[in-house]
């Protein structure tokens, strides 16, 4: 069964989230200092930030950079990748409660990680600690799920033997993300990222989703067998391509 809880959900998850997800592209940072103004003086909030994927590539900016992550496995994580950094601050928090002060970020981000949000009560939580004229920056990465035959035969693997894939797909915060800047307008960018993946690398990334069972759980080895044959089938030098679509969308929420 799924951990109803999606604070819990990876909890059991951490190491091959940190070993097999992929990153995200150049082009995310170059788009906010381009149209936000985003600059290495600039506080972020990195809401939800999990093991600190996309808060180093903050930190990495020279910004300073409070890493808000509820599950305490992921926040351990995050703290021993990022430790090296002066310039972040890790933060128990959740993206409806961050305990952030009022007014003290100049950016909110939420990486692959708005689609477990209540989305109204974080928009209102961004808007708290938004300094005026701040930015709300929501990105993750959608997986290609038809250009290829691997990527069909991986996307059907996951309808049969994921526990609530379909409920939790990043689709459903797309169609409705309007919802959570509205009034105020906002803007999308999509850019493109790719993983290659031997066949430990491929096992290694499906067991980093929280929709499919672990180790002892029930259709966990069946699935992995499903797995092999569709690495086998597909696989090119020994390895297969795994597509994404990077979405991004900011705007000024009030």
């Amino acid at each position: 069964m799924p951990q109803a809880n999606p604070t819990l959900r990876f909890s059991r998850r951490v190491e091959r989230y940190l070993r097999y997800r992929p990153g995200y592209p150049p082009q995310v940072l170059a788009a906010l200092r381009k149209e936000c103004g985003l600059t290495p003086a600039a506080p972020v909030a990195d809401i939800a930030c999990g093991t600190g994927i996309f808060t180093r590539m903050l930190l990495d900016n020279g910004n300073v950079v409070f890493g808000v992550e509820p599950n305490r496995e992921m926040r351990e994580a995050a703290e021993r990748l990022l430790a090296r950094y002066a310039n972040f601050t890790s933060v128990n928090g959740t993206a409806e409660e961050t305990t952030l002060p009022a007014r003290s970020v100049e950016f909110a981000t939420a990486a692959q990680a708005a689609h477990w949000f209540d989305l109204s009560r974080a928009r209102r939580e961004f808007v708290r600690i938004l300094k005026p004229g701040g930015w709300a920056v929501l990105l993750w990465n959608e997986r290609d799920t038809h250009s290829t035959p691997f990527l069909r035969d991986y996307e059907q693997l996951l309808i049969a033997c994921g526990t609530d894939y379909q409920q939790v797909r990043h689709e459903h915060t797309t169609a409705n993300i309007g919802s959570f800047f509205a009034p105020a307008p906002f803007r999308e960018r999509v850019f493109d990222v790719r993983q290659e993946f031997d066949y430990v690398e491929l096992e290694g990334r499906l067991l980093s989703s929280s929709y499919v069972p672990l180790e002892g759980q029930p259709n966990h080895e069946s699935m992995l067998k499903d797995l092999r044959g569709i690495f086998d089938a597909h696989q090119k030098d020994g390895r297969v391509a795994m597509d994404y679509h990077t979405r991004m969308y900011y705007g000024r929420v009030s």
